[in-house]
């Protein structure tokens, strides 16, 4: 099976909302074929919450991009799923549709991922580690490093650090880790997004960007020597930046990204942008993946009341760097 635009979709946790998403996003023609990777029960299931009607196939050959009718690469769930009730029973098959779906672009049988939320408290309550899907496909592709990059229209949000309790960030940060992310970060916008000589603002970790030393050393001792060793190499990066100026339209307009030293710094900024329509995309992966900009939303899971705009746009994205790449 060519798998040269072919994306592979893992709806996610099965009591959450992606089962629905992924129900809802099926219901659209589609210019590229999409596999499912899931229980095709639960998907049937999740279409009939919505009131909608999903045809499933196995047709993994040819897959179907007609609205209505999903192809699915069928992986059973272990017990029937409760929406909006984890069963930690379920936890081992979100973890096996990841894998079926990396392994599958590592052999070449997809050209990338698109993800629905997971639970990662349930998953680890199982006895598996795991730490985010980021960190996943890092390890399952076996490369160095990979860069968590969220985008919502022209504003891209790369991320120095992703899932660390606050208190571990700035240890986290070394000029290793900084020039090594950078790279990546720089790379990706250059051959996934096809930004010539793209330009990265590059935030501070405190507040001020450290006042000169006055509120944290690390802007003097860690980051701008970073930034000036690859100003004089010229790249086009600036920094480090007061995070709270730095993504004003004065700034935001002369850059191609941000770069973000944790997770709270640069997300709530970009999901205020455009939350629903925000996509995740893992750079540094030797296949495309993207994802939905939120979790799994419990507390709506059956309703038929998730909105499946950040799916589609992930899935929009991923067809769009598939082709391009």
């Amino acid at each position: 099976m060519n798998g040269a635009r072919r994306l592979a979709i893992t709806p996610g946790e099965p009591a959450g909302v992606g089962p629905e998403l992924l129900a809802r996003a099926a219901g659209r023609d589609r210019r590229f074929p999409w596999v499912a990777i899931a229980d095709a029960d639960l998907l049937v299931r999740a279409a009939g919450r919505c009131g909608l009607a999903l045809s499933v196939d196995d047709h993994l050959d040819a897959p179907s991009c007609t609205a209505g009718c999903l192809t699915v690469l069928h992986q059973p769930l272990p017990e029937p799923e409760q929406p909006g009730v984890l069963d930690v029973r379920n936890a081992p098959y979100v973890v096996q549709t990841l894998e079926t779906a990396a392994d599958g672009c590592l052999s070449g049988r997809f050209a990338g991922i698109v993800t629905g939320p997971v639970q990662k408290s349930i998953i680890n309550e199982s006895g598996l580690p795991f730490s985010g899907h980021t960190e996943f496909f890092c390890e399952r592709a076996k490369v160095p490093d990979v860069v968590m990059l969220l985008v919502a229209g022209s504003l891209r949000v790369g991320l120095a650090t992703t899932h660390l309790p606050l208190r571990d960030v700035p240890g986290a940060i070394t000029p290793e880790l900084l020039e090594r992310r950078l790279g990546i970060l720089l790379n990706g916008l250059e051959r996934q997004f096809a930004i010539e000589d793209p330009v990265v603002l590059v935030a501070g970790l405190n507040p001020h960007a450290g006042e000169g030393g006055h509120l944290g050393r690390e802007e003097i001792e860690v980051i701008e020597p970073v930034c000036r060793a690859l100003a004089a190499r010229g790249v086009k990066v600036e920094g480090p930046l007061p995070a709270d100026t730095l993504f004003t339209p004065r700034f935001l307009e002369r850059a191609d990204a941000v770069f973000a030293m944790y997770h709270d710094q640069g997300l709530p900024v970009l999901k205020s942008h455009g939350f629903g329509e925000a996509v995740n995309v893992t750079l540094g992966l030797p296949f495309v993946r993207t994802s939905v900009d939120h979790g799994t939303a419990l507390d709506i899971a059956g309703t038929g009341l998730a909105e499946a705009g950040s799916f589609l746009a992930a899935a929009d994205l991923a067809g769009q760097l598939v082709s391009d790449g």
